[in-house]
């Protein structure tokens, strides 16, 4: 595995240019671009891998949860394919429960969480299924990426 990622670095350049921290916020920040830019299906991989080298580089692999971060991205996904939002503030404000970051409750229990299942592979719901599973149509995981992306008033490389 690489240590570093250009595609994971411009969105984690891209968030922290204006961001003091890295806080939730920031994490469900860079997801919604790395799904605006790349797609549900790759920013599952994208924001795991990146997430993974970073906890890795800082000294803290464990914090690392395979199950989390799919979810997080699958559910930023499952969102910006509802709407055509231009900017993160945007988004966020139409979908302010993604920024709870005990969401994740709602469709898990915490143990099942924190056990290594999770920790190191993807692990289904077992509170509650999310919201694409029970609306019996297809989960739109992928968005086909274009050749530019407009995003926090910058072009970048993605979708129009």
């Amino acid at each position: 595995m690489n240590t570093h990622d250009p595609a994971f670095d411009e969105v984690m350049r891209e968030v922290m240019a204006t961001a003091s921290g890295f806080g939730h916020r920031e994490h469900i920040h860079l997801t919604w671009l790395a799904v605006r830019l790349h797609g549900t299906t790759a920013a599952v991989d994208l924001v795991s891998d990146g997430i993974r080298r970073t906890a890795r580089y800082a000294g803290a692999p464990q914090k690392y949860n395979a199950t989390v971060s799919r979810a997080w991205v699958e559910l930023v996904g499952h969102h910006a394919a509802e709407g055509d939002e231009k900017d993160f503030d945007e988004f966020a404000a139409r979908h302010p429960a993604l920024l709870d970051k005990r969401l994740l409750t709602r469709f898990y229990h915490p143990a099942t969480l924190a056990g290594p299942d999770a920790r190191t592979g993807w692990t289904e719901p077992d509170r509650a299924p999310f919201p694409w599973t029970t609306a019996r149509r297809p989960h739109v995981t992928e968005r086909a990426a274009s050749p530019a992306c407009r995003v926090e008033g910058r072009t970048l490389p993605g979708r129009p």
